[in-house]
């Protein structure tokens, strides 16, 4: 869904804005707004309301747990302002904690769904595999001490890839009725000196999907799981696979829509347009 064009001025009326945002999840039971826990929700609706001194509802296009962090989530709402989008960003930054940031502004079209419009996420999952235990990174990665073997971990990953149940991979779903099938596009696994990447792009995921195959993972890098025994923990009752990976290592990097509603971005180059 294409942006609204930059030149046009700021009206009153019903306007919808998106989002890029950046946040250290550390402080946060989640993105999704909850009663009595800080969420990421209540703290940009909080900001929004005192920017257009009007109260809102954020949508946003996918769900990060509590601890998970995000570089390039995306969120949207409706208001009336008469802000323009340079305007809007200082002020929500203003009001915002340090730990959240609006990286962009763009005022799009009234059908734009930060959640449905998206064709893929892409996450990234970050393992700390130095013999020392860190410390300025600690909330940004999970620390496993010990030799993982990473050619196993990527054979086992590339062996889940394409369309499948991951009922196994997710906590369950209080509707049973609910689809668990999804597909995933991209499941790359790279090690860069002490640390271990792990890049995953999907449709959609389910809750605590990915942070199981990432355990899971670890399992295979550390010799516990085979790699033929990988793809068949899809089999698996629901919630059976695992262990969870814990939330510091997971960020939700870019959101990909087939048009992408902030145009060209340095802070997140992987959100855009969708690719042939």
């Amino acid at each position: 869904m294409a942006s609204m064009p930059e030149s046009a001025a700021p009206v009153g009326g019903r306007r919808r804005f998106a989002l890029l945002l950046e946040y250290d999840g550390t402080q946060y039971a989640g993105s999704q707004l909850q009663p009595d826990a800080p969420t990421i929700q209540g703290a940009l609706e909080a900001a929004i309301e005192k920017t257009t001194e009007q109260a809102v509802r954020a949508a946003f296009a996918g769900r990060t747990d509590a601890g998970v962090h995000a570089r390039g989530q995306v969120a949207s709402f409706v208001c009336e302002s008469r802000l323009d989008i340079e305007t809007m960003q200082r002020a929500l930054n203003a009001w915002l904690p340090e730990d959240i940031v609006v990286r962009q502004v763009a005022e799009v079209d009234e059908a734009f769904d930060a959640r449905r419009d998206a064709v893929r996420r892409h996450y990234r999952y970050v393992i700390d595999n130095g013999p020392v235990r860190p410390v300025t990174d600690r909330h940004q990665v999970w620390h496993v001490a010990g030799a993982l073997d990473v050619v196993a971990m990527k054979q086992a990953a590339q062996s889940i890839l394409g369309t499948h149940d991951f009922a196994a991979f997710a906590s369950r779903f209080d509707n049973p009725d609910l689809s668990t099938v999804r597909n995933l596009s991209r499941f790359d696994v790279h090690r860069s000196g002490d640390s271990i990447v792990i890049d995953v792009e999907g449709n959609a995921f389910l809750q605590h999907q990915v942070r199981r195959m990432t355990g899971a993972l670890v399992d295979v890098g550390r010799g516990k799981l085979g790699v033929e025994d990988y793809g068949g923990l899809l089999t698996g009752e629901p919630a059976s696979a695992g262990p969870v990976a814990p939330p510091q290592g997971l960020s939700l990097l870019s959101v990909i829509y087939p048009a992408d509603p902030f145009e060209a971005s340095d802070v997140a180059p992987s959100l855009g347009r969708q690719e042939d």
